[in-house]
């Protein structure tokens, strides 16, 4: 079972930012990446839709005998997680808010946690709650920022746009005439998109606030719970320096990646090489039907 595939989900790239993360950490596990790029965006859709969704997708990665599930989105996670645990038992599964939200809390001073998500996210509450369930006295504000997300998706996550909206979205949070003791301390990017654009975001935030995203935080998670489970490849783990193209080998150790979408491959390759941080060819993503 050690052997086995980690299988990773998103409704379209911006998991890829997870994947990233878990490539430099477990960097000889072999993946099956699936993007419902048929279906996304999540964000906007009723928290029923996104369990079905989510679901099926679980399900497909299923098929390929995975040995961890992880749900590199945050909408999904925040509605999907508990139902995609109750019917597959056979494997952990791991979301992307828990690991978000305990790498807030530990990182805030103030206990002032800011959020920024998808609508889906922030209406559903599941960061606010993740947050007072780890630290009850924390004061959690919560945003919902929809355009990063197509700011993301169309390479626009950087220069004067980029800047624009990320001002616009985080005034209301940090603006300049609130005092600096009533500022969150802390700001979570509770959507995989988010990560790219973290410097515009940065910026807009100002000095002082830290940054937390959930991608390197749940490769921690998922590193902690393969090993718990002894389900750690031998000599999986270390840095990450790149994957080699093609079948993406490391060696006689795995460190295979085999990406799945359910629409649009050439546009999943183009756009997701940004959100993985290499570039992806069209002929490596297999069209899939859920």
């Amino acid at each position: 079972m050690s052997e086995a595939p980690i299988g990773v989900f998103d409704s379209g790239m911006g998991g890829l930012t997870v994947l990233k993360a878990l490539l430099r950490r477990l960097p000889g596990e072999d993946f099956v990446y699936l993007g419902d790029t048929a279906r996304l965006p999540y964000g906007t859709k009723s928290p029923e839709t996104v369990a079905r969704y989510a679901l099926q997708a679980a399900e497909a990665l299923e098929a390929y005998r995975v040995k961890c599930l992880v749900i590199a989105c945050n909408t999904a996670s925040s509605v999907g997680l508990p139902i995609i645990q109750e019917r597959i038992e056979s494997v952990p599964v791991v979301g992307v808010i828990e690991p978000g939200a305990r790498a807030a809390c530990e990182a805030s001073s103030s206990g002032h946690i800011a959020v920024i998500a998808t609508e889906g996210t922030v209406r559903g509450g599941a960061y606010q709650q993740a947050i007072l369930r780890l630290r009850p006295g924390a004061r959690v504000t919560a945003l919902p920022a929809p355009l990063f997300v197509s700011l993301a998706e169309e390479g626009l996550h950087t220069g004067s746009i980029a800047g624009a909206v990320a001002r616009h979205y985080l005034r209301p949070i940090f603006g300049a005439t609130d005092s600096a003791e009533s500022r969150p301390d802390t700001l979570v990017l509770g959507c995989t998109h988010f990560l790219m654009l973290a410097a515009s975001i940065r910026r807009a935030a100002g000095r002082g606030v830290r940054i937390v995203d959930s991608a390197a935080t749940t490769a921690e998670a998922v590193e902690q719970g393969l090993s718990n489970a002894g389900l750690l490849r031998a000599g999986a783990t270390g840095s990450f320096s790149g994957v080699p193209k093609s079948a993406r080998k490391s060696s006689c150790t795995g460190g295979t990646v085999r990406f799945l979408a359910t629409d649009g491959i050439e546009r999943f390759a183009r756009i997701g090489g940004g959100f993985l941080g290499r570039a992806i060819t069209p002929g490596e993503v297999e069209l899939i039907d859920l």
